[in-house]
């Protein structure tokens, strides 16, 4: 069974695929207080239909109501919120002015805007995917409420799941300050992470473990940027833990350079780390740490970094810096506009546009009966569209199969639950298995289904289960065709864009590490000492390999996705996974050289043939993928060129791809 499994096509593998883990208990109490409660208020003022919309917010909060920091949630929670509440304002005014024509271009156009903002981050795609979501009730939903009526409901039922997200406690609450419980966790997350890395040098499971460090990195980035709770939130745990964060930083690139090198280190080695982390993890101090281990350049930096932790380790010494930059406009518009958000804003067009002006025609010709509401169509091609859930095809099964089973099931509960209590009820049971449900696409589409049916039931629509399966049906049959029509420029921008961020990203690390490289000073023993400028010069140098190992991260992500599609879309990015390995190997190597330069002060042979070798494997791929990133011996400094006579001069990084 095992291998007919293995030998399935990779579309359809991961159709098959769920995420695993506990249960998040705390996540399932939210969400059967969320919508079921926003729902009876409306209810109980005589306001069904705004406790309809309200219910939908705290629904589309409670998707995005993952794992994290209480801080990490504002963000992620309020501003897809806000975007929704603006798309229902927008869909209410067009539906109720527009021509069915001019709408579906109105929307078409909005569609457009959406789809290129997603490819900036994970908050602006929840916040794209709102948005259309919200326009198309706006426009498909006609209620007696005004726009900013109904916007105001929305955001309402959004701001009371986000309110019980920031006021309820967590499990990890129970350590420490209360307020710090996402963000504690994913400190010691990272200390964690380090360990398995130094356990796993020398093994074949160095690289994904040095991939395991670097999703912990971001997560506690992520983690720990966002709204202060309080205005005085600057306490000392917080300045503590913003503390811990960088004293993990020296030791990650430590243990970085180690798996580089690929030679054994002692088994104590990795007991520091684990100490570190139950120390985080319990709010306590960090008792002592194993005895020095000083014969390599990698293990003097790594006790160097131990022995600063234990220093800093439990002061609350005011470190702010969380080692990100803020993204430009021009860098932001450059992304959502660029190859990549371009192609994925008129595939979003397309879909949404298409589901709209199909729905309507529809619904003026009565296929379905005398139901009043249009808004599925379009709203399932916006949640098939989206490449955050997973391979076009994966995508359109999983809708398909989680329509018709939420359908039939909720068909089956109509029948005998008793009306309104019944449903609410089952609205309440659905917004409680929304967290769970989310670890795969169709039990997510299943859940998310009934929960729909029944508040447009309780809103006064009747049984409506055999006109949203083939809604849904139409809607993957639209999807499909947008995914896969040729458009101007080359397929498969959304990977190649990330591909050449991770490039860029490369590049200026490499620059910044090997700046001066040629004109050493003193040899660094210690901590904050070596040849550059002290800790001023390796913040900044952490901030760029921070940002280097997180654009890698998201290219490989979008490399995983675009080779699970179907073959006809899956060749627009063959190739590209060699090249994200290249770019792994530079920048891997390049952390070693920064520690390697910090112990003595100069790069050996060893490791300019090194950097020398893959510079010139990414120059020769043959296609543009970052403009920083520098022919293979310009790059290096004159003392440290393998061989004399080299043209100084620099090019982009090219690929086959």
């Amino acid at each position: 069974m095992s291998r007919s499994v293995l030998s399935l096509p990779p579309w359809i593998t991961h159709a098959l695929r769920a995420q695993r883990g506990p249960v998040p208990w705390a996540a399932v109490g939210r969400g059967a207080l969320a919508a079921g409660p926003v729902l009876v208020a409306g209810m109980a003022v005589g306001r069904t239909a705004l406790g309809v919309l309200a219910a939908i917010g705290a629904m589309l909060a409670g998707i995005n109501d993952r794992p994290g920091s209480r801080r990490a949630s504002v963000k992620r929670l309020g501003v897809p919120a806000l975007a929704g509440a603006v798309g229902l304002v927008v869909g209410t005014a067009a539906g109720e002015r527009v021509p069915p024509l001019a709408l579906t271009l109105l929307l078409t156009g909005l569609g457009l805007l959406a789809g290129c903002a997603s490819a900036v981050g994970p908050v602006a795609s929840a916040a794209g995917t709102q948005v259309l979501v919200a326009a198309a009730l706006g426009a498909g939903m006609p209620l007696p409420e005004p726009g900013w009526a109904r916007a105001l409901a929305f955001l309402a039922g959004a701001a009371w799941l986000l309110a019980l997200r920031l006021a309820l406690p967590t499990p990890g609450a129970l350590a420490g300050d209360f307020r710090f419980d996402g963000e504690r966790a994913a400190v010691a997350d990272v200390y964690d992470a380090i360990a398995g890395l130094l356990d796993a040098v020398g093994t074949a499971d160095a690289r994904t473990r040095r991939f395991a460090l670097t999703a912990a990195l971001d997560h506690a980035q992520d983690a720990l940027t966002g709204p202060r709770l309080r205005r005085w939130a600057s306490s000392a745990a917080e300045r503590r833990l913003h503390t811990q964060y960088a004293a993990a930083l020296p030791l990650a690139e430590a243990a970085t350079a180690l798996a580089w090198a690929g030679d054994p280190v002692p088994a104590r080695a990795a007991e520091g780390p684990r100490r570190l982390a139950a120390a985080v993890r319990a709010h306590t101090p960090t008792g002592p740490l194993p005895a020095p281990s000083r014969d390599a350049p990698g293990l003097r930096a790594l006790d160097d970094a131990l022995l600063h932790a234990a220093h800093t380790f439990d002061r609350d010494g005011g470190h702010r810096d969380l080692h990100t930059r803020r993204r430009t406009v021009r860098g932001l518009l450059h992304t959502a506009f660029g190859p990549g958000g371009r192609e994925y804003g008129l595939r979003v067009a397309l879909s949404f546009g298409a589901g709209a002006g199909i729905a309507q025609a529809l619904h003026h010709a009565h296929w379905y009966g005398q139901h009043a509401h249009w808004y599925w169509m379009p709203a399932t091609a916006v949640f098939l569209v989206k490449p955050d859930l997973g391979p076009l095809v994966s995508r359109v099964l999983c809708r398909a199969a989680g329509t018709v089973l939420g359908a039939l099931l909720f068909a089956a509960f109509a029948a005998v639950l008793p009306r309104p209590g019944g449903l609410v009820a089952l609205v309440a049971v659905c917004g409680a298995l929304v967290p769970v449900a989310t670890r795969h696409f169709a039990a997510q589409t299943a859940v998310v289904t009934v929960l729909v049916l029944a508040l447009v039931m309780v809103g006064g629509e009747p049984q409506a289960s055999v006109s949203r399966i083939a809604e849904t049906l139409l809607a993957c049959l639209i999807v499909l065709i947008a995914g896969h029509l040729p458009l101007p420029g080359r397929r498969g921008g959304q990977v190649r864009a990330r591909l050449a961020a991770a490039g860029d990203a490369a590049g200026a690390y490499l620059r910044h590490v090997l700046d001066g490289a040629g004109n050493p000073g003193r040899p660094g023993g210690s901590y904050g000492s070596g040849r550059r400028d002290g800790p001023d010069d390796r913040a900044t140098r952490w901030t760029l390999r921070r940002e280097a190992y997180r654009a890698l991260a998201e290219a490989r992500s979008a490399i995983a996705l675009a080779a699970a599609e179907l073959p006809a879309l899956a060749r627009h990015s063959a190739g590209t996974d060699e090249v994200a390995v290249l770019l792994e190997r530079l920048v891997d190597t390049t952390t070693a050289c920064a520690v390697h330069l910090d112990d003595t002060g100069r790069l050996t042979p060893h490791l300019t043939e090194r950097l020398a070798d893959v510079l010139d494997e990414l120059a020769a791929r043959g296609e543009g993928v970052g403009d920083e990133v520098p022919r293979s011996h310009p790059a290096l400094p004159r003392s440290a060129r393998p061989s004399a006579g080299t043209p100084s001069h620099s090019t982009r990084i090219h690929t086959g791809a």
